[in-house]
Protein backbone atom coordinates (compact mmCIF):
# COMPACT_ATOMS: atom_id res chain seq x y z
CA UNK A 1 0.00 0.00 0.00
CA UNK A 2 1.40 3.45 -0.90
CA UNK A 3 2.39 6.09 1.64
CA UNK A 4 -0.39 8.32 0.29
CA UNK A 5 -3.02 5.62 0.94
CA UNK A 6 -1.76 5.16 4.50
CA UNK A 7 -2.14 8.90 5.13
CA UNK A 8 -5.73 8.88 3.80
CA UNK A 9 -6.67 5.98 6.07
CA UNK A 10 -5.08 7.70 9.06
CA UNK A 11 -7.03 10.90 8.43
CA UNK A 12 -10.28 8.96 8.06
CA UNK A 13 -9.60 7.11 11.29
CA UNK A 14 -8.92 10.33 13.17
CA UNK A 15 -12.13 11.87 11.82
CA UNK A 16 -14.43 8.87 12.29
CA UNK A 17 -13.13 7.47 15.57
CA UNK A 18 -14.55 10.25 17.79
CA UNK A 19 -17.90 9.87 16.05
CA UNK A 20 -17.97 6.11 16.59
CA UNK A 21 -16.93 6.48 20.22
CA UNK A 22 -19.63 9.08 20.83
CA UNK A 23 -22.28 6.87 19.28
CA UNK A 24 -21.15 3.88 21.32
CA UNK A 25 -21.26 5.93 24.48
CA UNK A 26 -24.72 7.24 23.67
CA UNK A 27 -25.97 3.73 23.11
CA UNK A 28 -24.38 2.50 26.30
CA UNK A 29 -25.95 5.29 28.34
CA UNK A 30 -29.39 5.09 26.73
CA UNK A 31 -32.09 4.01 29.21
CA UNK A 32 -33.90 0.74 28.59
CA UNK A 33 -36.98 1.06 26.42
CA UNK A 34 -40.19 1.48 28.39
CA UNK A 35 -41.84 -1.84 29.08
CA UNK A 36 -45.38 -2.62 27.98
CA UNK A 37 -47.88 -1.33 30.50
CA UNK A 38 -51.63 -1.82 30.22
CA UNK A 39 -54.05 1.06 30.62
CA UNK A 40 -55.29 1.76 34.13
CA UNK A 41 -58.27 3.88 33.07
CA UNK A 42 -61.37 2.93 31.11
CA UNK A 43 -61.92 3.88 27.46
CA UNK A 44 -63.98 7.02 26.71
CA UNK A 45 -67.72 6.65 27.42
CA UNK A 46 -67.00 4.08 30.15
CA UNK A 47 -67.20 4.85 33.86
CA UNK A 48 -64.73 3.13 36.15
CA UNK A 49 -66.50 1.75 39.21
CA UNK A 50 -65.10 1.43 42.70
CA UNK A 51 -64.33 -2.22 41.93
CA UNK A 52 -62.25 -1.18 38.92
CA UNK A 53 -64.72 -2.39 36.27
CA UNK A 54 -65.64 -0.30 33.22
CA UNK A 55 -69.37 0.41 32.76
CA UNK A 56 -70.75 1.93 29.56
CA UNK A 57 -72.56 5.25 29.91
CA UNK A 58 -74.73 6.69 27.11
CA UNK A 59 -77.62 9.11 26.73
CA UNK A 60 -79.81 6.18 25.73
CA UNK A 61 -79.94 5.20 29.41
CA UNK A 62 -82.57 7.87 29.99
CA UNK A 63 -85.06 6.07 27.75
CA UNK A 64 -87.07 2.86 28.02
CA UNK A 65 -87.92 0.11 25.55
CA UNK A 66 -90.69 -2.47 25.41
CA UNK A 67 -89.65 -5.56 27.39
CA UNK A 68 -86.11 -4.18 27.43
CA UNK A 69 -85.54 -5.40 23.87
CA UNK A 70 -83.84 -2.21 22.71
CA UNK A 71 -86.12 -1.84 19.69
CA UNK A 72 -88.33 1.10 18.79
CA UNK A 73 -88.29 4.76 17.84
CA UNK A 74 -85.59 7.37 18.00
CA UNK A 75 -85.70 7.58 21.81
CA UNK A 76 -85.50 3.95 22.83
CA UNK A 77 -83.24 2.35 25.40
CA UNK A 78 -80.48 0.06 24.26
CA UNK A 79 -80.72 -3.68 24.96
CA UNK A 80 -78.58 -5.42 27.57
CA UNK A 81 -74.91 -5.47 26.73
CA UNK A 82 -71.52 -6.81 27.77
CA UNK A 83 -69.30 -4.63 29.94
CA UNK A 84 -67.71 -4.81 33.38
CA UNK A 85 -64.21 -5.66 32.19
CA UNK A 86 -61.20 -3.93 33.71
CA UNK A 87 -59.13 -1.35 31.79
CA UNK A 88 -56.23 -3.80 31.77
CA UNK A 89 -58.31 -6.59 30.24
CA UNK A 90 -59.62 -4.25 27.53
CA UNK A 91 -56.13 -2.99 26.71
CA UNK A 92 -54.67 -6.49 26.65
CA UNK A 93 -57.40 -7.43 24.18
CA UNK A 94 -56.36 -4.46 22.04
CA UNK A 95 -52.79 -5.75 21.79
CA UNK A 96 -53.98 -9.27 20.99
CA UNK A 97 -56.43 -8.00 18.38
CA UNK A 98 -53.70 -6.24 16.41
CA UNK A 99 -50.98 -8.87 16.87
CA UNK A 100 -50.34 -11.32 13.98
CA UNK A 101 -48.84 -13.71 16.54
CA UNK A 102 -52.38 -15.08 16.91
CA UNK A 103 -52.31 -16.54 13.40
CA UNK A 104 -50.56 -19.81 12.56
CA UNK A 105 -47.74 -18.22 10.55
CA UNK A 106 -47.71 -14.67 11.90
CA UNK A 107 -49.02 -13.22 8.64
CA UNK A 108 -52.40 -11.77 9.72
CA UNK A 109 -54.09 -10.41 12.83
CA UNK A 110 -57.73 -10.03 13.82
CA UNK A 111 -57.42 -6.48 12.56
CA UNK A 112 -56.42 -7.65 9.09
CA UNK A 113 -60.07 -8.47 8.44
CA UNK A 114 -61.52 -5.97 10.91
CA UNK A 115 -59.69 -2.74 10.17
CA UNK A 116 -60.63 0.31 12.26
CA UNK A 117 -60.51 2.70 9.30
CA UNK A 118 -62.93 0.50 7.33
CA UNK A 119 -65.65 0.28 9.93
CA UNK A 120 -63.94 -2.77 11.45
CA UNK A 121 -64.45 -4.61 8.17
CA UNK A 122 -61.84 -4.96 5.41
CA UNK A 123 -63.27 -3.54 2.17
CA UNK A 124 -63.26 -6.93 0.45
CA UNK A 125 -66.16 -8.99 -0.95
CA UNK A 126 -64.78 -11.92 1.00
CA UNK A 127 -61.95 -11.78 3.48
CA UNK A 128 -58.48 -13.25 2.92
CA UNK A 129 -56.96 -15.65 5.42
CA UNK A 130 -53.57 -17.28 5.97
CA UNK A 131 -51.81 -18.18 2.75
CA UNK A 132 -54.11 -15.98 0.67
CA UNK A 133 -57.14 -18.24 1.15
CA UNK A 134 -60.45 -16.55 0.38
CA UNK A 135 -63.08 -17.21 3.06
CA UNK A 136 -66.74 -17.86 2.32
CA UNK A 137 -68.19 -14.51 3.40
CA UNK A 138 -67.48 -10.83 3.95
CA UNK A 139 -66.14 -9.62 7.29
CA UNK A 140 -68.95 -8.05 9.34
CA UNK A 141 -68.38 -4.84 11.28
CA UNK A 142 -67.50 -5.14 14.97
CA UNK A 143 -68.97 -1.82 16.07
CA UNK A 144 -71.45 -2.28 18.95
CA UNK A 145 -71.02 -6.06 19.15
CA UNK A 146 -71.38 -5.69 22.93
CA UNK A 147 -75.14 -5.49 22.35
CA UNK A 148 -75.50 -8.49 20.06
CA UNK A 149 -76.87 -11.91 21.00
CA UNK A 150 -75.79 -13.78 17.87
CA UNK A 151 -72.59 -13.60 15.82
CA UNK A 152 -71.45 -14.46 12.30
CA UNK A 153 -73.65 -14.00 9.24
CA UNK A 154 -75.33 -17.33 9.96
CA UNK A 155 -75.86 -16.62 13.71
CA UNK A 156 -73.95 -19.72 14.73
CA UNK A 157 -72.37 -18.25 17.88
CA UNK A 158 -74.14 -16.82 20.91
CA UNK A 159 -71.23 -15.28 22.84
CA UNK A 160 -68.23 -13.20 21.88
CA UNK A 161 -65.96 -15.73 23.56
CA UNK A 162 -67.32 -18.47 21.31
CA UNK A 163 -67.17 -16.17 18.30
CA UNK A 164 -63.41 -15.64 18.58
CA UNK A 165 -62.80 -19.37 18.20
CA UNK A 166 -64.05 -19.29 14.62
CA UNK A 167 -61.44 -17.04 12.98
CA UNK A 168 -58.63 -18.16 15.30
CA UNK A 169 -58.85 -21.82 14.37
CA UNK A 170 -60.55 -21.94 10.96
CA UNK A 171 -58.07 -23.36 8.40
CA UNK A 172 -58.96 -20.67 5.84
CA UNK A 173 -58.73 -17.79 8.32
CA UNK A 174 -56.03 -17.57 11.01
CA UNK A 175 -55.43 -21.34 10.85
CA UNK A 176 -54.07 -21.62 14.38
CA UNK A 177 -54.56 -24.35 16.98
CA UNK A 178 -55.15 -23.93 20.72
CA UNK A 179 -51.85 -25.63 21.56
CA UNK A 180 -49.85 -23.54 19.10
CA UNK A 181 -51.49 -20.32 20.28
CA UNK A 182 -50.71 -21.04 23.93
CA UNK A 183 -47.15 -22.05 23.11
CA UNK A 184 -46.52 -18.81 21.21
CA UNK A 185 -48.02 -16.60 23.93
CA UNK A 186 -46.32 -18.37 26.83
CA UNK A 187 -42.98 -18.18 25.04
CA UNK A 188 -43.28 -14.39 24.97
CA UNK A 189 -42.15 -12.74 28.20
CA UNK A 190 -44.03 -9.55 27.37
CA UNK A 191 -47.32 -11.37 27.05
CA UNK A 192 -46.73 -13.31 30.27
CA UNK A 193 -46.24 -10.01 32.03
CA UNK A 194 -49.28 -8.39 30.39
CA UNK A 195 -51.57 -11.28 31.28
CA UNK A 196 -50.39 -11.00 34.86
CA UNK A 197 -51.24 -7.30 34.81
CA UNK A 198 -54.73 -8.08 33.49
CA UNK A 199 -55.59 -11.22 35.44
CA UNK A 200 -53.21 -11.29 38.39
CA UNK A 201 -50.55 -13.80 39.37
CA UNK A 202 -51.02 -17.41 38.27
CA UNK A 203 -49.19 -20.71 38.79
CA UNK A 204 -45.84 -20.54 37.00
CA UNK A 205 -47.05 -17.44 35.16
CA UNK A 206 -48.78 -19.55 32.49
CA UNK A 207 -51.38 -17.97 30.18
CA UNK A 208 -54.73 -19.78 29.86
CA UNK A 209 -56.91 -19.93 26.74
CA UNK A 210 -59.96 -18.64 28.59
CA UNK A 211 -57.99 -15.50 29.44
CA UNK A 212 -57.14 -14.98 25.76
CA UNK A 213 -60.80 -15.26 24.77
CA UNK A 214 -61.95 -12.99 27.58
CA UNK A 215 -59.41 -10.29 26.74
CA UNK A 216 -60.47 -10.27 23.07
CA UNK A 217 -64.10 -10.10 24.21
CA UNK A 218 -63.30 -7.19 26.53
CA UNK A 219 -61.70 -5.20 23.71
CA UNK A 220 -64.46 -5.90 21.21
CA UNK A 221 -67.08 -4.94 23.81
CA UNK A 222 -65.45 -1.51 24.06
CA UNK A 223 -66.09 -0.73 20.36
CA UNK A 224 -69.02 1.65 20.82
CA UNK A 225 -70.49 3.87 18.10
CA UNK A 226 -73.48 5.84 19.41
CA UNK A 227 -72.55 9.47 18.80
CA UNK A 228 -73.36 9.99 15.13
CA UNK A 229 -75.21 12.97 13.74
CA UNK A 230 -78.31 10.78 13.79
CA UNK A 231 -77.84 10.20 17.55
CA UNK A 232 -77.58 13.91 18.21
CA UNK A 233 -80.79 14.37 16.24
CA UNK A 234 -82.48 11.57 18.20
CA UNK A 235 -81.51 13.17 21.50
CA UNK A 236 -83.17 16.44 20.52
CA UNK A 237 -80.68 18.46 18.47
CA UNK A 238 -82.65 18.58 15.24
CA UNK A 239 -80.13 20.80 13.47
CA UNK A 240 -77.78 17.81 13.41
CA UNK A 241 -79.44 16.56 10.20
CA UNK A 242 -80.11 18.40 6.98
CA UNK A 243 -83.55 18.51 5.43
CA UNK A 244 -82.72 15.83 2.81
CA UNK A 245 -81.38 13.60 5.56
CA UNK A 246 -84.54 14.06 7.63
CA UNK A 247 -86.55 13.15 4.54
CA UNK A 248 -84.43 10.02 4.29
CA UNK A 249 -85.11 9.17 7.94
CA UNK A 250 -88.85 9.55 7.37
CA UNK A 251 -88.69 7.26 4.32
CA UNK A 252 -86.56 4.78 6.29
CA UNK A 253 -89.20 4.57 9.03
CA UNK A 254 -92.22 4.65 6.71
CA UNK A 255 -94.58 1.72 6.27
CA UNK A 256 -93.83 1.88 2.54
CA UNK A 257 -90.08 1.36 2.71
CA UNK A 258 -90.17 -0.52 6.04
CA UNK A 259 -86.40 -0.36 6.49
CA UNK A 260 -86.75 0.15 10.24
CA UNK A 261 -88.72 -3.08 10.64
CA UNK A 262 -85.44 -5.01 10.45
CA UNK A 263 -82.83 -2.26 10.86
CA UNK A 264 -84.49 -1.02 14.02
CA UNK A 265 -83.13 1.97 15.98
CA UNK A 266 -81.12 2.51 18.04
CA UNK A 267 -78.79 -0.33 17.00
CA UNK A 268 -80.26 -0.43 13.48
CA UNK A 269 -80.62 -4.19 13.63
CA UNK A 270 -83.32 -6.37 15.18
CA UNK A 271 -80.70 -9.14 15.52
CA UNK A 272 -82.93 -11.61 13.68
CA UNK A 273 -82.26 -13.83 10.68
CA UNK A 274 -83.98 -12.75 7.46
CA UNK A 275 -84.27 -14.34 4.02
CA UNK A 276 -84.16 -11.44 1.55
CA UNK A 277 -83.41 -13.28 -1.69
CA UNK A 278 -80.01 -11.76 -2.44
CA UNK A 279 -78.21 -13.74 -5.16
CA UNK A 280 -74.59 -14.81 -5.02
CA UNK A 281 -71.97 -13.13 -7.22
CA UNK A 282 -71.65 -14.75 -10.61
CA UNK A 283 -69.91 -18.09 -10.53
CA UNK A 284 -70.35 -18.71 -6.81
CA UNK A 285 -72.55 -21.48 -5.36
CA UNK A 286 -75.67 -20.53 -3.43
CA UNK A 287 -74.99 -19.98 0.28
CA UNK A 288 -77.69 -21.59 2.46
CA UNK A 289 -76.72 -19.37 5.41
CA UNK A 290 -78.60 -19.88 8.67
CA UNK A 291 -80.42 -22.97 7.40
CA UNK A 292 -77.34 -24.95 8.36
CA UNK A 293 -77.04 -23.32 11.79
CA UNK A 294 -80.62 -24.05 12.82
CA UNK A 295 -81.24 -27.13 10.64
CA UNK A 296 -84.27 -25.26 9.27
CA UNK A 297 -85.07 -25.39 5.56
CA UNK A 298 -87.22 -22.28 5.87
CA UNK A 299 -84.05 -20.28 6.64
CA UNK A 300 -82.32 -21.26 3.40
CA UNK A 301 -80.58 -18.14 2.15
CA UNK A 302 -81.16 -16.42 5.50
CA UNK A 303 -78.58 -14.26 7.22
CA UNK A 304 -78.38 -12.17 10.36
CA UNK A 305 -79.63 -8.62 9.83
CA UNK A 306 -76.47 -6.47 10.03
CA UNK A 307 -76.29 -3.16 11.82
CA UNK A 308 -76.32 -0.03 9.68
CA UNK A 309 -74.05 1.80 12.10
CA UNK A 310 -71.02 3.08 10.11
CA UNK A 311 -72.52 1.46 7.02
CA UNK A 312 -70.93 4.07 4.76
CA UNK A 313 -67.49 2.72 5.77
CA UNK A 314 -68.09 -0.99 5.25
CA UNK A 315 -68.57 -1.52 1.50
CA UNK A 316 -68.97 -3.91 -0.22
CA UNK A 317 -72.36 -5.03 1.11
CA UNK A 318 -74.28 -8.26 1.78
CA UNK A 319 -72.75 -11.48 3.13
CA UNK A 320 -71.02 -12.04 -0.21
CA UNK A 321 -69.91 -8.48 -0.95
CA UNK A 322 -72.39 -8.43 -3.83
CA UNK A 323 -72.82 -4.63 -4.00
CA UNK A 324 -69.83 -2.32 -4.02
CA UNK A 325 -71.72 0.85 -3.12
CA UNK A 326 -74.50 1.86 -0.75
CA UNK A 327 -76.79 3.18 -3.49
CA UNK A 328 -76.93 -0.18 -5.28
CA UNK A 329 -77.44 -2.02 -1.99
CA UNK A 330 -80.40 0.21 -1.12
CA UNK A 331 -81.86 -0.10 -4.61
CA UNK A 332 -81.83 -3.91 -4.35
CA UNK A 333 -84.72 -3.69 -1.86
CA UNK A 334 -86.62 -1.38 -4.19
CA UNK A 335 -86.65 -3.65 -7.22
CA UNK A 336 -89.44 -5.90 -6.07
CA UNK A 337 -89.92 -8.83 -3.72
CA UNK A 338 -87.94 -11.86 -4.89
CA UNK A 339 -86.69 -10.25 -8.09
CA UNK A 340 -83.20 -11.75 -7.70
CA UNK A 341 -84.05 -15.21 -6.33
CA UNK A 342 -82.09 -17.78 -8.36
CA UNK A 343 -84.17 -19.61 -10.91
CA UNK A 344 -85.68 -22.84 -9.60
CA UNK A 345 -85.34 -21.88 -5.91
CA UNK A 346 -88.36 -21.40 -3.68
CA UNK A 347 -87.10 -19.23 -0.84
CA UNK A 348 -89.34 -18.26 2.07
CA UNK A 349 -88.70 -14.53 1.93
CA UNK A 350 -89.12 -12.45 5.05
CA UNK A 351 -92.55 -10.88 5.21
CA UNK A 352 -91.06 -7.39 5.50
CA UNK A 353 -89.48 -7.73 2.06
CA UNK A 354 -91.91 -5.95 -0.24
CA UNK A 355 -91.98 -3.92 -3.44
CA UNK A 356 -91.90 -0.32 -2.20
CA UNK A 357 -91.45 1.22 -5.67
CA UNK A 358 -89.59 4.24 -4.34
CA UNK A 359 -88.53 6.97 -6.73
CA UNK A 360 -84.84 7.59 -7.46
CA UNK A 361 -85.13 10.71 -5.35
CA UNK A 362 -86.41 8.70 -2.38
CA UNK A 363 -83.68 6.08 -2.69
CA UNK A 364 -81.09 8.86 -2.79
CA UNK A 365 -82.55 10.31 0.40
CA UNK A 366 -82.34 6.90 2.08
CA UNK A 367 -78.64 6.81 1.27
CA UNK A 368 -78.22 10.34 2.61
CA UNK A 369 -79.79 9.27 5.87
CA UNK A 370 -77.76 6.08 6.27
CA UNK A 371 -74.58 8.11 5.94
CA UNK A 372 -75.57 10.06 9.05
CA UNK A 373 -75.02 6.87 11.08
CA UNK A 374 -71.24 7.25 10.81
CA UNK A 375 -69.45 7.75 14.14
CA UNK A 376 -65.80 6.93 14.78
CA UNK A 377 -65.37 9.22 17.78
CA UNK A 378 -64.45 6.29 20.06
CA UNK A 379 -62.25 4.47 17.56
CA UNK A 380 -59.41 2.84 19.51
CA UNK A 381 -55.78 3.62 18.86
CA UNK A 382 -53.81 1.11 16.81
CA UNK A 383 -50.68 0.13 18.77
CA UNK A 384 -47.46 1.34 17.21
CA UNK A 385 -45.95 -1.99 18.19
CA UNK A 386 -47.28 -5.20 19.64
CA UNK A 387 -45.62 -7.53 22.15
CA UNK A 388 -44.58 -10.08 19.51
CA UNK A 389 -42.60 -7.50 17.52
CA UNK A 390 -44.60 -8.28 14.39
CA UNK A 391 -46.28 -5.52 12.41
CA UNK A 392 -49.77 -4.57 13.62
CA UNK A 393 -52.49 -5.01 10.99
CA UNK A 394 -50.11 -7.28 9.05
CA UNK A 395 -51.32 -9.12 6.00
CA UNK A 396 -49.00 -11.14 3.84
CA UNK A 397 -48.49 -14.52 2.27
CA UNK A 398 -45.24 -15.22 4.10
CA UNK A 399 -44.69 -15.44 7.82
CA UNK A 400 -43.08 -12.60 9.75
CA UNK A 401 -42.16 -14.91 12.60
CA UNK A 402 -38.85 -15.86 10.98
CA UNK A 403 -37.81 -12.39 9.89
CA UNK A 404 -38.72 -10.03 12.73
CA UNK A 405 -36.74 -9.45 15.90
CA UNK A 406 -38.69 -7.96 18.77
CA UNK A 407 -37.37 -4.80 20.36
CA UNK A 408 -38.93 -4.59 23.85
CA UNK A 409 -40.92 -1.65 24.99
CA UNK A 410 -44.11 -0.12 23.68
CA UNK A 411 -45.94 2.44 25.75
CA UNK A 412 -48.62 2.82 23.05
Amino acid sequence: MSQWAHRVLLVLALVLLPVLIARAAANAEAPAAEAFRLASTCPPSFEQTSSGACRLRTLYEQYRSVQGKGLGGTRTALPAHRDGFTPQQIDLGRYLFFDPLLSADGSISCASCHQPDKGFSDGLPRSIGVGGAEVARAAPSLWNVAFLKHFFWDSRSTTLEDQVLGPLYAPDEMANTPDNLLTALNANANYRNLFQQAFGPRPEGRIALDEVYLALTAFQSSLISLNSRYDRYAHGYHAALTQPEIEGLNIFRSFVARCAECHTPPLFTNQQVAVIGAPEPEGRPFDVGAAQTFAAEKLTGGFKVPTLRNIDLTAPYMHSGLFDNLRDAADFYNKGRGHAVPEGMNLQLHWHISSPDLTDYEVDRLVDFMRTLTDESLKPRVPERVPSGLTPLARGASSQLTKTTFQPGDPS
